[in-house]
């Protein structure tokens, strides 16, 4: 703008500032000067240190990826099997394995059928512990396989027909 030497605005600089107010700025009266002026508001929001400007943390951004992404069943179930001793003690892991997790259901191949009768004993208790601990792995049940039994057909001297029973009688 134009000023007089006396510190007052020119004629000129005033009468265009009276036609801009009624008119309208004529640098927004193109489309490229619409976004530069959209840009521009946009930008005076923005400050460096605002709200929303805060770096987050990597476990704050994994977490929100994995809940968005449909993740975490998937993780609660990997951290459920990997977290049994922790879950049922030393002494019962130590005769337990989990082997995994099928239509809800958690199995565990123990070592002998004592052992997995005295763990179908704590069904209740240990279900309630994985339902608490782990509400996002959506075990609803357990079941407590005991070892197979022996098998007469495989082995280095097996032979075909009907096994050990052809010999009595």
């Amino acid at each position: 703008m134009a000023r007089r030497p006396d510190g007052e605005d020119s004629e000129a600089s005033a009468v265009y500032q009276r036609l801009r107010g009624i008119f309208g700025d004529p640098a927004l009266r193109s489309r490229d000067g619409r976004k530069r002026a959209a840009a521009k508001r946009d930008r005076t929001d923005s400050a460096p240190f605002g709200v929303g400007r805060d770096a987050s943390g990597l476990g704050d951004v994994l977490e929100g990826m994995t809940r968005r992404m449909g993740w975490l069943s998937p993780l609660a179930k990997g951290e459920l099997l990997l977290d049994w001793p922790d879950l049922v003690g030393p002494d019962v892991a130590a005769h337990s394995q989990p082997v995994g997790i099928e239509d809800e259901v958690l199995t565990v191949q123990c070592d002998s059928t004592a052992w997995a009768t005295q763990l179908r004993l704590m069904r209740a208790e240990i279900l309630t512990t994985i339902l608490r601990r782990y509400p996002d792995a959506q075990v609803t049940s357990i079941r407590f396989d005991g070892p197979g039994a022996p098998s007469w057909k495989r082995g280095p001297r097996s032979i075909p027909g009907r096994g050990p029973r052809d010999t009595y009688g």
